[in-house]
Order: C-alpha cells, then sequence, then structure tokens
C-alpha cells in the first residue's frame, strides 16, 4: 500500500496500476532527518546530524513538549518501535513500542497533547482498523476505539473543535473510499460522517481558517489523477463541492499560507508529473495558478515558514530518482527560489516546524537503502 506520507512498497502487488504510474521503486521505507534554518536570502547549507535506531518509514509528529514522535513503519514489515527526538540534545532515543506493529498509517497530534494513530497497514498484511493514542507524560501507548473501516493512504485532519476527521483513502481490494470517520477524544470512540463526493486517496486535507476542511486532488486506484475538490463543513457534517484544480494531481503538498489561501504545489497523475503549483481562495472557492517550481517533483513535503513562505525539500522527480533538491515560495510575488541542497535524496518524508524557525524534515525512502540512517542538519549559509 502506499500512503501519501509512506508510500509503502506493498502498494506494488496491490495496486499495479497505480504503482505503475507513479513509479515507486521496490526500496524499503527509510528514516531520515534534516533541520533547515531559514534565513533572509532564502539560502541553507546542511550537513549529517543524529540518527533514528532503526529504520522506520513513517509520519512524524511534534508534540507538545517540542519533542517529536515516530513510530512504527517498516514498509511490508511493519514494526512497532518508537523514538524521540530532542531539539536540546539533537538526538533520538527509544520510547514506548506501538501495541501493534503497523506502517502506511497517520498520526495526528490531539489539542490534549496525546498522539492518535490511525489505520495502515498490519504485520499479517491486512489493513488496520485499530487505532492508538501516546501519551507522552509516561511515554505509552494504549489501545482506543477502531474504525468502521479499514484503510490506507487517507488523510487526518484535527478539526477546531478538536475532533479528528479520516476520509478517503484504498480499502484492502484496492478500490478508493468515499466514506469519513469522526474521532471525539473526549468520548474515545469514532463515528461516521458525511460521505465524499467523490473517492480519493493521495489527496491533501488542509483545515481553513474558518473551521471547514479543503480536500483537494488525489488518485483513483488505475493511477488517474483526481482534478476535483470539496469542502467538509463541521457544523452538518456534509461535503460539497467546490472549485476543481487546474492540474489533476496526487500525492503532492498542499499548504495553509498566512493570507489563508491555499498552496497547492507538485504532484503526479493522469497528465504525468507536475512542476505547477495552485492557490486557492476559499472566499471565492477557485483556483488559479501561481509559479511553478524548479522540477516536476511529487512525495515531496512543504513546511509553512515564520516569514509567511513555503520550503519545498525532496520528493522523487523523473526518471524516478530521489530528490535533494529544496526550493521557496514566496507569497509576495508568487516565485520559487532554489536553495541548498540536500545531502541524500528522499521522498516520502515529513516536515516539521520548530522552536526558533527551524524545521524538522523525518524520515523518508532513499536510494540506495544504506543512505536512509543518515540525517542532516541545516545552518544558515554565510
Amino acid at each position: 500500500m502506499k500512503t501519501l506520507h509512506c508510500l509503502i512498497a506493498g502498494l506494488r502487488s496491490a495496486f499495479p496500476n497505480v504503482v505503475k504510474r507513479i513509479a515507486i521503486p521496490s526500496v524499503v521505507v527509510a528514516a531520515a532527518l534534516a533541520l533547515v534554518q531559514p534565513c533572509a536570502g532564502f539560502e541553507y547549507k546542511f550537513r549529517e546530524t543524529d540518527s533514528t535506531a532503526v529504520v522506520h518509514g513513517a509520519p512524524a509528529t511534534l508534540l507538545a513538549s517540542g519533542q517529536v514522535l515516530i513510530a512504527g513503519g517498516g514498509g511490508n514489515d511493519p514494526i512497532a518501535d518508537a523514538e524521540l527526538y530532542t531539539q536540546s540534545s539533537g538526538t533520538w532515543s527509544a520510547t514506548g513500542s506501538l501495541n501493534a506493529a503497523r506502517s502506511s498509517f497517520t498520526a495526528t497530534l490531539l489539542t490534549n497533547g496525546q498522539v492518535l494513530v490511525a489505520g495502515g497497514l498490519g504485520s499479517a498484511g491486512g489493513l488496520l482498523t485499530t487505532t492508538e493514542l501516546y501519551d507522552p507524560t509516561t511515554g505509552t501507548w494504549f489501545v482506543t476505539d477502531s474504525l468502521a473501516e479499514a484503510r490506507s493512504a487517507h488523510s487526518a485532519t484535527l478539526l477546531a473543535d478538536g475532533r479528528m476527521l479520516v476520509a478517503g483513502g484504498f480499502t484492502q481490494a484496492g478500490d478508493g473510499l468515499r466514506s469519513a470517520e469522526l474521532y471525539d477524544p473526549a468520548t474515545g470512540t469514532w463515528e461516521t460522517t458525511g460521505q465524499l463526493g467523490t473517492a480519493r486517496a493521495t489527496h491533501t486535507a488542509t483545515l481553513l481558517p474558518d473551521g471547514r476542511v479543503l480536500a483537494a486532488g488525489g488518485l483513483e486506484p488505475d493511477g488517474d489523477g483526481i482534478r476535483s475538490a470539496e469542502i467538509y463543513d463541521p457544523a452538518s457534517g456534509i461535503w460539497s463541492a467546490t472549485g476543481s484544480l487546474d492540474d489533476d494531481r496526487g500525492v503532492h503538498t498542499a499548504t495553509l499560507l498566512q493570507s489563508g489561501q491555499v498552496l497547492v504545489a507538485g504532484g503526479t497523475g493522469s497528465s504525468g508529473d507536475h512542476d505547477s503549483a495552485e492557490l486557492y481562495d476559499p472566499a471565492s472557492g477557485t483556483w488559479s495558478f501561481t509559479g511553478s517550481l524548479s522540477v516536476e517533483v511529487y512525495a515531496h513535503a512543504a513546511t509553512l515558514l515564520p516569514n509567511g513562505a513555503v520550503l519545498v525539500t525532496g520528493g522523487t522527480v523523473s526518471p524516478v530518482a530521489f530528490s535533494t533538491h529544496a526550493e521557496i515560495y514566496n507569497p509576495r510575488n508568487g516565485t520559487w527560489t532554489v536553495t541548498s541542497s540536500l545531502n541524500v535524496g528522499r521522498r516520502g518524508h515529513t516536515s516539521i516546524l520548530m522552536r526558533k524557525g527551524r524545521v524538522l524534515i523525518v524520515d523518508g525512502s532513499t536510494f540506495p537503502e544504506s543512505e536512509s540512517v543518515r540525517t542532516e542538519l541545516g545552518v544558515r549559509r554565510r
């Protein structure tokens, strides 16, 4: 299976058409990390820093303490290991293991400080309905209520009221899902909510300033890209259509800008890989092109910086290479500026804004696989 964040190699056998479309090599999803310090000239320099103890291939989550949690992963051979990154020491340390080994899942920080992991691929090879919570005060995991439907390549969005919305994804059989579910931390239970208008996976879901959620793009099981977008209203539990993207795309990034617009960049779809970027205006419900990336890329990561710019790193560029590229989007003039490259090409990683404007780039796939344990520290270029 493949998710937006993990790109699990098992998708090759489960969804051959999708894999053919996005051309994922058979490598074990790897772990990597980089710290990036933004500066006025949008220039960065990278060097190696501490590594995780095991290869994860899983999403990473910033905790309220400022530490970063990574758990599970392992691709077709899911693991239960978990580790914490401490920024002050720049090191990883072991923490409590998951109750069930899993990969290709989502991980979301809740308002109570706990982390909710949902769905994904289990050790027996099937998709999971089980969900777990990580308690950072004890460093342990405990099982909570289960999803109604097993899923992978879904989205997970924390709503303004503290509930968590899971939407779409693939089924075990490889079909697209329209269903959506809500987790309520107050009761520890899931309930179904309104269905998407279009089945979609590897899409993005962005919480808008008014509390609604924008689901955009994605891939169909045959690998065709999706151009449509829709809005979820938590008050009514209903999805409604909004303006469609100009380019069909999945495995892209979506970033909420300080202006309230949403920047979608890169991705892959029926028309090929994209260097294009588009802006969604919630007021008008329409999309418009903005400046293009320097490369056609998907499975990259994007982070909103404190100055309102957006940092994009890594990803896959044609012909199926793990990219070291990094560039910055300037919303003031709609242009991209290339900055210093990563030392190791990587894709499917997580990028996290840390204290002092630093950005932690955690995990991802690398090739050759031996490079997967390397981590990087980005510092201001003099």
